[in-house]
C-alpha cells in the first residue's frame, strides 16, 4: 500500500476509534500515536486532514480525541466506501485495475482521466469499442455519468442514443473529449441503481413477483437486495418476494444460480426466460435428453 493510502487508512480509523471511545475512557493523541506507531505531530496532522474533509473532530484535555458534531449519512457512506477499497485493496481494486492495465496498458490511465473529465464538465465523450471479437465501433458517442468497479471490471455508466448503458474500461480502446455538452442531472442519478439487481443500470423497470422456499427466506429476509422491496411470510416459512427491477435477464441468471427453492411468479417473460436458461445449462451435459425428471418439476 502507499504512503498516501496508508495516511488515509488510519485517519478513517482514527474516526473510528474516535466513535467507539465516545463512551468510554479519553482517547489520547499520544495513545494514537503509540497504537499506530507515528509521532503525536502526524496524528494532530490527521485531525486536521479530517477536519479539512469536514469532520469535526478536535482534540480536548478533559474529553480527549472527540467529535463535537456528527457527520452527515452520506459522509459516513462515503468514507465507508473508501476504507472498505483501501482495506480490500489486494483482493479487489488492484485485481481489477491490473487487468484493465494489461488490457490497454498506458491507455488505461489516459481513457480514465479523460472520461472522468468529461463526467466532471458534463461533456460528451467519443469512444472506440471493441464490442465483439476484434470489432471496434468507432467513433460512438456516450455522455459518461460515473465509473463505478464491479464484479472484476471497471465500468462506465454513460448515456447512449437516449438509454443509460455499461461499458467495460477494458473494451474502450480510445478516448477523446468534445466540446459538446450534455444535461447530467435528466438522468437522475441519486435513483440509477435504486432498481439494480447487482450491476445493471436502465430506463425500464419490471415487476417481479418471486416464491421463496424457507431455506431461501432465511438467507434473503435480512438483506436488502434492492429498493423497495417487499416480503410477505407464509405460514410454512416460505416468502413471498416483490419489487421492481429495470433487468429481466440479470435477474433471471440469479434465479437459476440459486437452483431449488426459487420459483418465479410474475411475470411469465421472466418465468420463461428462467426456464431457457436452465435448460441451456443442462444441454452440456450429453444424457440430458435421456434423463428423467421427478414428478415435481412436472409443471416446468
Amino acid at each position: 500500500m502507499f504512503d498516501f493510502q496508508t495516511k488515509i487508512k488510519r485517519q478513517i480509523e482514527i474516526l473510528g476509534f474516535c466513535i467507539y471511545n465516545s463512551a468510554q475512557k479519553p482517547l489520547r493523541t499520544i495513545d494514537l500515536a503509540e497504537f499506530f506507531n507515528v509521532e503525536e505531530l502526524t496524528i494532530k496532522r490527521d485531525l486536521q486532514d479530517l477536519r479539512s474533509y469536514g469532520i469535526d473532530i478536535h482534540s480536548d484535555k478533559k474529553r480527549g480525541v472527540c467529535l463535537t458534531s456528527e457527520p452527515s449519512r452520506e459522509k459516513i457512506v462515503e468514507i465507508i466506501l473508501q476504507y472498505m477499497s483501501l482495506s480490500h485493496n489486494e483482493y479487489g481494486i488492484d485485481k481489477t485495475t491490473s487487468l484493465l492495465v494489461k488490457k490497454r496498458g498506458l491507455n488505461s490511465l489516459s481513457n480514465i482521466v479523460m472520461l472522468q473529465r468529461c463526467i466532471d464538465n458534463s461533456a460528451i465523450a467519443i469512444i472506440d469499442y471493441n464490442k465483439v471479437g476484434n470489432k471496434i465501433d468507432k467513433g460512438r458517442e456516450i455522455e459518461p455519468l460515473l465509473i463505478i468497479q464491479h464484479e472484476g471490471t471497471w465500468r462506465l455508466i454513460a448515456g447512449s442514443e437516449g438509454i443509460i448503458k455499461q461499458f467495460i474500461l477494458e473494451k474502450i480502446v480510445r478516448v477523446q473529449t468534445s466540446d459538446k455538452k450534455f444535461k447530467k442531472e435528466s438522468y437522475n442519478l441519486s435513483n440509477l441503481f435504486n432498481y439494480s439487481w447487482k450491476t445493471w443500470v436502465s430506463n425500464e423497470k419490471f415487476f417481479i413477483k418471486l416464491w421463496l422456499s424457507k431455506f431461501w427466506a432465511d438467507r434473503i429476509e435480512p438483506r436488502i437486495l434492492v429498493f423497495e422491496q417487499k416480503l410477505t411470510q407464509n405460514e410454512d416459512g416460505s416468502v413471498i418476494f416483490e419489487c421492481v427491477v429495470n433487468s429481466l435477464n440479470e435477474i433471471a441468471s440469479w434465479i437459476v444460480s440459486r437452483g431449488e427453492g426459487v420459483k418465479v411468479l410474475e411475470p411469465k417473460e421472466l418465468r420463461e426466460i428462467v426456464i431457457n436458461l436452465a435448460i441451456g445449462a443442462l444441454r452440456n451435459y450429453p444424457d440430458f435428453d435421456n434423463y428423467s425428471f421427478p414428478k415435481k418439476y412436472a409443471e416446468l
